[in-house]
Formats: C-alpha cells, sequence, structure tokens
C-alpha cells in the first residue's frame, strides 16, 4: 500500500516583496495582489497599493532589515541596477529573482514567467494575448499612414538621455521612427547620453516626448534650449510628456497606457499633417 503523502504541493511563493511597481501591477491584475507584502516606494500603479502595502525600497536602495522583518519567500526585481539589493537578501538566505528586461519581447516573458510562478499561467497568458491583439492593432493603423513622424523620446534632460529599447520598440509600434534606435540598443542609461544637444537638432524631430523619471517634463524649457528653435517639434509645439510610471516600468503600464499614449500623439501629429 502506497505511503500516504505528508506534504502538500506549494502554489508558488506565498510572501512576495516587488522591488518594482511593474511586478506589483501585474500581480494586481492577476488577482494575486494578496501575496503582496511590500513594495518600491514609487509605485504608483495601481494606486491602491500604496495604501495597503509597505513600502521597502526606492530603486538603486532598500530597507534590507525591513523587508528580512517581512519573511518574504521570494523577492522579485529588476536590473543590474539592484544587484547589490540582492546581493544583500540572497546573502541573508532569502530566494531573490532579478529579471532583465529590455524589449518589449522580453517584457512579455517576463510577465508570463510571473504569472506562472503564482500559478496563473493560464489567466496570465489571456491577459497577454490580449495586449498583444491590441498592439498589433496599432501596428495596422500605423502601416496606414501617409508619413512616420521622427519622435525623440527623452528619459532625462541633464545630460540628454534617449529612449530605451523597448520604449523605441512602442515608438516603432506605434507609428513613429525613434531618432535614435542605435542608441536603443544600449541597455544602460550611461550610454544613451547625447553630451551634445545639437545632435539632437540634427536628426530635427517632428515630435518630443519627454519622460524625466521622478521630475515633471517641462517643454518650455527644451524650446529654449540653444539652437532648438528650429526643431521641426518645437516650431510646431509637439512637445509632450508621458509619465515615467506610464512607459518607463517594463511592464503591463508600457503595453497598455504607455504606447496607447504614444499612439494618439502619432495619429494626432498625422492628422494636422495630412
Amino acid at each position: 500500500m502506497a505511503a500516504a503523502c505528508v506534504f502538500s504541493l506549494p502554489l508558488g511563493p506565498q510572501r512576495i516583496v516587488c522591488l518594482t511597481e511593474e511586478t506589483t501591477e501585474w500581480l494586481y491584475l492577476l488577482g494575486q495582489e494578496h501575496r503582496i507584502v511590500g513594495i518600491s516606494g514609487y509605485t504608483v500603479r495601481p494606486r491602491r497599493a500604496r495604501d495597503e502595502k509597505p513600502r521597502v525600497s526606492a530603486f538603486t536602495s532598500a530597507k534590507i532589515d525591513k523587508i528580512l522583518a517581512l519573511e518574504p519567500d521570494c523577492v522579485l526585481g529588476f536590473s543590474d541596477m539592484q544587484a547589490d539589493i540582492a546581493s544583500s537578501l540572497i546573502r541573508a538566505g532569502v530566494q531573490v529573482t532579478v529579471f532583465n528586461q529590455r524589449s518589449v519581447v522580453e517584457i512579455f516573458s517576463v510577465l508570463y514567467q510571473v504569472a506562472a510562478m503564482v500559478g496563473q499561467g493560464e489567466q496570465g497568458l489571456a491577459l497577454l494575448q490580449k495586449m498583444q491583439h491590441d498592439l498589433q492593432g496599432m501596428q495596422g493603423l500605423a502601416a496606414a499612414l501617409p508619413r512616420r513622424p521622427k519622435i525623440y523620446f527623452e528619459e532625462w534632460d541633464v545630460p540628454h538621455i534617449s529612449a530605451i529599447k523597448w520604449v523605441s520598440e512602442l515608438i516603432g509600434i506605434a507609428g513613429g521612427d525613434d531618432c535614435f534606435p542605435e542608441l536603443a540598443a544600449q541597455s544602460l542609461g550611461k550610454n544613451r547620453i547625447i553630451a551634445d544637444g545639437l545632435r539632437i537638432v540634427r536628426r530635427n524631430p517632428d515630435i518630443i516626448i519627454g519622460s524625466w523619471c521622478g521630475k515633471k517634463f517641462r517643454p518650455e524649457n527644451v524650446a529654449a534650449r540653444a539652437g532648438w528653435g528650429e526643431v521641426n517639434a518645437v516650431k510646431t509645439g509637439q512637445l509632450f510628456e508621458i509619465k515615467s510610471a506610464d512607459i518607463l516600468q517594463p511592464g503591463p503600464a508600457a503595453l497598455t497606457d504607455g504606447v496607447a499614449q504614444l499612439h494618439r500623439i502619432v495619429m494626432d501629429w498625422s492628422r494636422q499633417h495630412e
């Protein structure tokens, strides 16, 4: 007679700390917010997470003692910039998973992995397929545009830092062309610095989009930069802000609200320039 099983199968991590916003947002979308015991202080999506969960980290720093006190069975992080946090937690015996997604395809892959970790692979796949369908719809509309605008996306103002890869790809899906596609391939912000602002002027973008992480985009400051008065975007007033929480988090926000804002800006520009 077979022996009775003395343990139940695990259902994935039960006490998760999310060091960045995208995994928090995704777990809420999956209906798994009860697993989250700590979040990043930069979290604004969903808004209620800030009221419901303790904030235990910034981006490159964290309250290690506070995280340990929460007794997490899993900590989710993003990028090499959180390596020091991850190292400290690993040495303390905590399970840490750090993702390093930099492209649209990689974002989809990471979101599926997180869904599977919490036993929601099927639901996660359905949500991701809906996102993919919406992106394909945007691509179809963009393909019919008589002219695609050149877009300069600025992650930071001093020094100028251009778009990371997933943003550059979303610009293309939305119907525009990134002014600095060669820099988008660089994963680190320091390698996307444009030291000479006149390089941007020479590329003459039709649209300028600012997403200055941690501070408000000031289009009047951009327009007042030396030599920028003759840039098409400045002459026609095509300077816009997309909040960093909507586009610079490599998760659901970028694939939904972020790209939708890009698409609206492009389609409005196209109607004005038919």
